[in-house]
């Protein structure tokens, strides 16, 4: 289950069209300029931007206000005069160019997504940054244009995100782990090139060379959900260049692949929780049945085992199985926004409809209405892989499963079983846990959020601790979802504008409720808290 920021466009797509996940933008184009440029990176060359490609989830171009370029960057930094690779950069310039504090980079998470396509859609919610700062996305390597990874079809897409990722017997097994062979091959045949090269260390030093291409002396930077690991990656190799930086929706950097997906499942457990128990709240207007909490997730777990046995109609010629029931209730969860969509989605497919619960899962996929999917699992597949060591049996998942439902009753099962998704994959991985530790660097702000399904609040006091003495600045914020600045809460936007754009970050452990406060002010400072 990939752990990435797309609740900006999400919510919105569902809501409208039943689904579509598209969003806006790329690079290369006509009525150019020349801008930027120190170190080793040659100026950029900026035009109007094309409509995303298909690999970066489609939509439409993103508009005048936004302009596309591509930086050349080395394919093996052990050997920077050989081949190169290009890196999609898009960028809206900033609006009081008096008061202009240089670029602010983004990347939103994945790994996998696509900044190309995200930024545009986004950019509301980042207005206020927008005002000193010049906005800019980009697609990381082996991801949407830039030297995209590339697996299976359309068709075959379909087939492998349907089948039975909970096994429950031998051949059950056997099918799941022959299904994950095929992707990995179709991976080795359309990717080799590419596929040793997609780590995150490569990406954190694409950054670097995209802050020369821009010409500013230090990267200010947002990261979301991955973007925070990668943030964490690039600060400990590049620590003097670091300018004012945010880490939302925190990776824990001590957790490895294993310890990553089970704080996942309990991450997962304790929002499907929080929203079950919203629900039961409001009484009446709740159209789930179950007097508790406990009650709704029970259902839950009884819709699963009833997909499991027989799957109901979904979009078109294809069925709700059990696998993309459980994605699309992981998807719902990203962000409170969608909780209305889930609530209906699970009504529906227990009364025998599963139109909504695939839209969500679809949404999870990158798939589009034309079904055609982008290439965010792809990539997301490949990063992972070519970050983690771990390589586990048949032998080491099975033992590990039963301390997965334990931990989610809902979602241990899947994300116990994808530990397996990097066995056999043709490339070795880097490390069992990044090193992001980075002295001398300017502070970073880390924001963790008390309700995140996808990076639970702990990771960001572990980041604190691993970015080592006076660089990490903790925020907390008691809220739902993954991520906390794009909730909308003014607490927290309050004190990353103020970060961001004057300098002045919140005193450490400094904390921010989801009940909106008057004056928009972070608490003051508190013990830090656990959950």
């Amino acid at each position: 289950m990939p752990t990435h920021a797309q609740r900006v466009t999400v919510a919105a797509a569902l809501a409208a069209a039943l689904l579509t996940t598209s969003a806006c933008s790329d690079g290369g184009g006509e009525k150019r300029t020349r801008t930027g440029g120190t170190g080793g990176s040659k100026p950029l060359a900026w035009g109007e931007c094309p409509a995303p490609s298909t690999a970066e989830g489609g939509g439409p171009a993103p508009g005048k206000d936004w302009q596309c370029a591509t930086l050349q960057v080395p394919l093996d930094y052990a050997k920077p005069e050989g081949d190169t690779v290009p890196i999609a950069l898009i960028r809206a310039k900033a609006r009081h160019k008096d008061q202009r504090l240089g670029s602010l980079l983004f990347n939103f998470g994945g790994p996998g997504g696509s900044g190309i396509t995200t930024l545009p859609g986004a950019a509301k919610e980042y207005e206020a940054l927008r005002a000193r700062y010049d906005l800019v996305g980009f697609d990381p390597r082996g991801v949407g244009r830039s030297a995209p990874v590339r697996c299976e079809d359309d068709r075959q897409l379909d087939a492998y995100y349907a089948q039975d990722s909970s096994p429950q017997t031998p051949e059950e097994e056997k099918a799941y782990l022959d299904a994950i062979r095929r992707y990995q091959q179709a991976c080795e045949k359309n990717s080799a090139r590419i596929l040793p090269y997609v780590g995150t260390e490569n990406a954190a030093r694409d950054m670097d060379r995209i802050r020369q291409a821009l010409g500013d002396d230090k990267l200010n930077y947002f990261g979301i959900s991955y973007g925070t690991e990668l943030g964490g990656v690039y600060a400990h190799l590049f620590p003097k260049n670091v300018g004012r930086a945010v880490f939302d929706a925190v990776v824990d950097p001590t957790a490895d692949s294993e310890q990553g997906a089970l704080g996942q499942a309990k991450g997962f457990q304790l929002a499907l929780g929080n929203f079950a128990q919203d629900c039961v709240d409001r009484g009446d207007a709740c159209r789930l049945q179950g007097a508790t909490a406990k009650e709704i997730e029970a259902n839950v777990i009884k819709l699963q085992k009833a997909l499991a046995a027989q799957p109901i109609p979904g979009i078109g010629d294809r069925q709700l199985t059990e696998s993309a029931a459980t994605n699309g209730i992981a998807q719902a969860l990203y962000s409170k926004e969608l909780w209305p969509l889930l609530e209906q989605g699970l009504d529906e497919a227990e009364g025998g409809q599963g139109q909504l619960l695939m839209a969500l899962s679809d949404a999870l996929n990158g798939r589009d209405q034309q079904g055609h999917y982008s290439n965010i699992g792809a990539a997301n597949t490949a990063v992972n892989c070519a970050d983690s060591k771990e390589r586990y049996t048949l032998e080491q998942t099975k033992a590990k499963l039963p301390e997965f439902r334990a931990a989610s009753p809902v979602f241990g099962d899947f994300l116990g079983w994808a530990m397996m998704s990097c066995t056999g994959w043709p490339v070795p991985g880097a490390w069992t846990t990044p090193d992001v530790s980075a002295p001398g660097s300017a502070p970073i702000l880390v924001i963790g959020n008390t309700g995140d399904p996808a990076t639970p609040y702990e990771g960001a006091r572990k980041m604190v601790e691993r970015l080592g003495p006076g660089v990490g600045v903790e925020l907390t914020y008691k809220g739902e979802g993954h991520g906390a600045y794009n909730s909308g809460d003014p607490c927290v936007q309050k004190a990353v504008n103020g970060y961001l754009l004057d300098g002045k970050a919140p005193a450490a452990n400094s904390v921010c409720t989801a009940v909106p406060d008057p004056t928009g002010t972070p608490v003051a400072p508190q013990p830090p808290q656990t959950t």
